[in-house]
């Protein structure tokens, strides 16, 4: 969504820049919705942070149905920019969802995990010592661009209408088609054997922990994500965005 698009829709943006402006306590004051500009903490998942937001919101307006909801998930075990949209901005969502995402992702090399970040316990290790940073930068070109990337079975995407990983949690067989993605850019940004940190610019859709499964492969080793923070997502910075604490401040 463009600026031009914002600013014709005209939510209200909770954000660094509005903490000094707290909400009045009346939602019919906000009648183009409100966005959330979260930084998400480490741990929370999506949902959590929802719920939390939402309950702020209805103890702050006194009123029980408000629409809210977020625009792109976040992994549990990253941090970094969530928006969360609440009345009529929910409306906004998809779109908000559908912009560019930055990501800056440690992976480590060398063993594998089956969620491919730390949420599960390694169940594999490799040999890793012939990477080389000019080694990880010759395989990259390979996994930029408009790719079919196979998400991990530990994920929320839906299979005949339930979420993989509550199929994999039960230990039914979750197969996972291949999914259309776009991979703008992807550069080292530090090298550090068994690790390394990237930057990635990419789609909807993209998941971070598979692209460090099939660097992995490429590499002739195995990975997993060990870290992430999404630094932008379309419009909004991390460097603009609230903490949940922040948030339940400027909510009282």
């Amino acid at each position: 969504m463009s600026k031009e698009q914002m600013n014709r829709e005209n939510p209200y943006i909770v954000d660094k820049k509005a903490i000094e402006r707290p909400l009045t306590g009346k939602m019919e004051d906000y009648p183009n919705g409100i966005i959330f500009v979260l930084d998400k903490p480490y741990g929370w998942t999506s949902a959590d942070a929802v719920r939390r937001v939402k309950f702020a919101l209805q103890r702050k307006f006194g009123v029980k149905n408000i629409k809210v909801g977020h625009a792109g998930t976040l992994d549990p075990l990253a941090t970094g920019v969530l928006l969360i949209c609440a009345g009529k901005a929910t409306k906004m969502a998809d779109n908000l969802q559908s912009q560019k995402k930055i990501y800056i992702a440690e992976i480590t090399f060398g063993a594998t995990t089956p969620s491919f970040d730390l949420e599960k316990e390694i169940d594999e290790t490799f040999p890793f010592e012939h990477i080389t940073r000019e080694r990880l930068e010759s395989v990259l070109p390979q996994h930029k661009g408009e790719i079919n990337q196979i998400p991990p079975v530990f994920s929320a995407k839906l299979i005949d209408g339930k979420r993989a990983y509550e199929i994999a949690r039960e230990g039914g067989d979750a197969v996972m088609k291949p999914s259309p993605v776009t991979i703008y850019n992807l550069e080292i940004i530090s090298f550090h054997l068994p690790a390394a940190e990237l930057f990635i610019e990419c789609s909807k859709g993209t998941y971070v922990r598979s692209l460090a499964r099939d660097l992995g492969i490429a590499l002739e080793s195995g990975a997993h994500l060990t870290s992430l923070i999404r630094g932008r997502s379309g419009e909004f910075d991390v460097e603009n965005a609230i903490s949940m604490d922040n948030m339940k401040l400027f909510l009282q």
